[in-house]
């Protein structure tokens, strides 16, 4: 029941009309019989501190911050945990008790959630794309000692920057998509990763397509097991194609749930949260 005195958390980001985070962080409320609901919040560019300081002044305790803001928030923060700014990037914002906010990032637990089990120490690795979140992605296939990276991009900039923001702990490899050695490393991957919003259901994607197109997947092996961060559609053209090959295949969800969780449990200072709760209310709506 909403009353007076109920709290809420906002998902801020432009779009946010696609998220399903409201979904699965409302079960999870209602089941730990909190006062606090979940809404989604659009912002565009020009009001970031406008809408952030405004959250300051009402019954506001968290935010999860989405694209494009999770660079532009930092000088918005007056505390960044270690990771948040490791990665360069914040999805998680909480108010402090002197009413700033306290900025973290819990992509990189939310993406080793379905790959914690499978041993994939010392295997060889291939990212997808150069973007934000390929730095999440990079980080956690450190933190599970692989021992290959390799990452694959359209824009040379981007993967230029990627590479050296990591350039004190592992040495990765840059390839554009175009690239002949490319083949080699889908032949031998143990893992591919993809970060591309390639396959995503929006109004201007076509959701029948792979990441670079037909032709770069002809070496996939069915050994390889095939990670979409995508969550919608579930599976994504990638995955089909890729279980239809005898591969294993995780899709974006279990991602998703898992950042959720560990927001949820930072709004809560270390409140436990139910992976399930979240997680069967995600599978219900989809």
């Amino acid at each position: 029941m909403i009353s007076s005195k109920t709290s809420f958390i906002a998902l801020i980001g432009n779009p946010v009309s696609h998220s399903l985070s409201p979904i699965m962080q409302n079960a999870a409320l209602q089941h730990l019989g909190l006062d606090l609901i979940y809404i989604a919040v659009p912002c565009k560019d020009e009001d970031l501190e406008l809408i952030l300081n405004s959250f300051k002044k009402i019954n506001c305790i968290g935010l999860n911050v989405t694209i494009p803001h999770k660079e532009k928030v930092f000088n918005l923060c007056s505390e960044i945990s270690p990771i948040a700014n490791k990665l360069k990037a914040i999805n998680t914002l909480k108010l402090n008790s002197e009413k700033e906010w306290s900025a973290t990032n819990t992509d990189v637990e939310g993406f080793i959630y379905p790959l914690k089990n499978l041993n994939l120490a010392k295997k060889k690795s291939i990212v997808l794309g150069s973007g934000g979140a390929a730095r999440s992605v990079i980080q956690g296939l450190i933190n599970l000692n692989l021992s290959t990276i390799s990452v694959i991009s359209r824009n040379k900039s981007s993967l230029d920057e990627l590479i050296k923001n990591f350039d004190n702990q592992i040495q990765l490899q840059g390839l554009l998509h175009s690239d002949d050695q490319a083949q080699n490393l889908i032949e031998e991957a143990d893992l591919v990763v993809n970060t591309t919003p390639v396959g995503m259901k929006t109004t201007k994607n076509k959701m029948n397509l792979l990441p670079y197109g037909d032709y770069f997947w002809r070496s996939l092996s069915s050994k390889t097991i095939v990670y979409d961060l995508i969550y919608n559609p579930a599976p994504t053209h990638l995955l089909k194609f890729s279980a239809n090959k005898g591969c294993i295949t995780i899709d974006g969800s279990q991602m998703l749930v898992a950042q959720g969780l560990k927001s949820l449990s930072f709004w809560t200072n270390g409140l436990e949260v139910p992976f399930n709760v979240m997680n069967d209310a995600l599978k219900n709506h989809l």
